[in-house]
């Protein structure tokens, strides 16, 4: 039996002990009166020697108090077990109650061991976390409410790890773990709206706005390669590089064919990179303009050392250019001081046409898998340096809900690949704020 039970049961005895009490305390009734009595004339002085020398009055008290002393020790011996069941039973529930709560935070204090891309999308009416209309550095591209879309249940997502919980984002706490240092970010348009995101979440964190600056005075925009923010309130640079392979891309070799425009060098980094060195966080991405519209439509083939690889597929090259970011990040980055985050291709929703829904997808139909981001999972695994995937891959397979669609700066042309911000790219920017704690 359990502790309710004993305890139930002992109720039960006890209750049956006072029934068989009083049916015993109506016979020893006279008994107690007579002892009382005697009491009472003892206390007025009347006939105390007479009484004392009668045998039925010694009797009389010595039975009353032989019955009080056996009531006490009745009392002692069961009343006792009854508070210390009970007292274990409030131990046990409080026991159970600080539990439960370890339970609840424990996840929050670290998702260490934790595959936190394994998940689902839950309903959140705390979000979204800013108005993009109050972030100067929000591209107006990216700003659905500002263009037009009226449904706000898009921002309203958050995702929620299968087997624990990824930490709010606070935006004070990772300005002071921040303070003095520089993050960049590197890729495309999507690594763009990353950055964009991530200093709109940080501003929430910043009492006056102005002390936030491009450091160029530039206005965002997708034609300037260089972006950089300055918090100066706690000296911390937020950068932006465009660099959509990673690799270098130059002329074409002599006695090339003339389709070829341009050949991207699969073996060598972009002119760019030396930039990204002095750095305390580095997060990468590539892959969207790895595909036959972007690359051999444009006239853009692949180049090793001195030799043109026109027949080379697509895969295979960013297989190549892959392992030449790996030996850049082993040879020139210092990975004891720079956080290295490399982002896995970010889910599309293009069908025949570009369809927005309301509400995210139920299922991934198909849309968590991707060969780029299996590539670049591969090229981590095999590193012998410290870098981190953001597997973003499979969450935003269930995200058809999130994307720019026709509330862009260009209506005309229906976009399934961006994202709205706030939207998608801040949960990125929550993960990635869960390991720089």
């Amino acid at each position: 039996m359990d502790v309710w039970e004993n305890w139930w049961v002992l109720q039960i005895m006890q209750m049956l002990g006072l029934v068989s009490f009083w049916i015993s305390f109506a016979k020893v009734r006279t008994l107690c009166s007579r002892a009382l009595r005697f009491m009472d004339r003892m206390i007025k002085g009347d006939s105390i020697v007479c009484d004392l020398s009668s045998f039925n009055g010694l009797v009389t008290v010595g039975s009353f108090i032989s019955f009080l002393l056996v009531l006490f020790w009745a009392y002692s011996s069961v009343f006792p077990t009854s508070h210390s069941l009970i007292q274990g039973l409030e131990t046990r529930n409080i026991s159970d109650s600080a539990a439960q709560s370890l339970e609840v935070l424990k996840p929050n204090i670290s998702i260490s061991g934790c595959n936190v891309f394994e998940g689902r999308w839950i309903r959140d009416e705390s979000y979204p976390l800013y108005d993009a209309s109050h972030c100067p550095f929000a591209e107006r591209g990216f700003n659905c409410l500002a263009n037009g879309r009226h449904d706000r249940g898009y921002t309203k997502w958050r995702w929620k790890p299968k087997n624990c919980e990824i930490p709010r984002f606070d935006a004070r706490r990772l300005l002071e773990e921040l303070r003095g240092k520089r993050v960049v970010f590197v890729g495309d348009s999507l690594s763009r709206t990353q950055w964009e995101s991530m200093i709109c979440l940080l501003m929430t964190g910043v009492e006056n706005k102005r002390s936030v600056y491009e450091i160029n005075g530039n206005e965002i925009t997708k034609r300037i390669r260089f972006l950089g923010v300055r918090f100066s309130s706690h000296n911390i640079r937020v950068d932006f590089y465009r660099s959509v392979f990673l690799v270098k891309n130059g002329p074409v070799p002599r006695n090339a064919p003339k389709r070829v425009k341009t050949a991207l060098r699969l073996d060598k980094m972009d002119d760019i990179s030396h930039e990204w060195i002095d750095s305390d966080v580095l997060i990468f991405n590539s892959g969207h303009w790895w595909t036959r519209g972007k690359l051999f439509d444009a006239g853009w083939y692949f180049q090793v050392g001195d030799s043109l690889k026109l027949g080379m597929p697509i895969n295979s090259a960013f297989s190549a250019a892959m392992h030449t970011w790996a030996s850049w990040v082993k040879n020139a980055a210092n990975t004891n001081r720079t956080k290295i985050f490399f982002r896995t291709f970010e889910s599309s929703h293009w069908g025949k046409t570009c369809k927005v829904t309301s509400r995210p997808w139920k299922r991934t139909n198909g849309r968590d898998r991707s060969p780029i981001s299996d590539m670049i999972m591969r090229t981590v695994k095999e590193m012998n340096v410290s870098a981190r995937v953001l597997h973003v891959t499979p969450m935003g397979a269930y995200r058809s809900d999130g994307h720019v669609g026709r509330w862009s700066d260009n209506p005309s042309v229906p976009d399934c690949s961006h994202w709205c911000l706030p939207g998608v790219p801040d949960m990125w920017n929550e993960i990635l704020f869960s390991y720089l704690l």
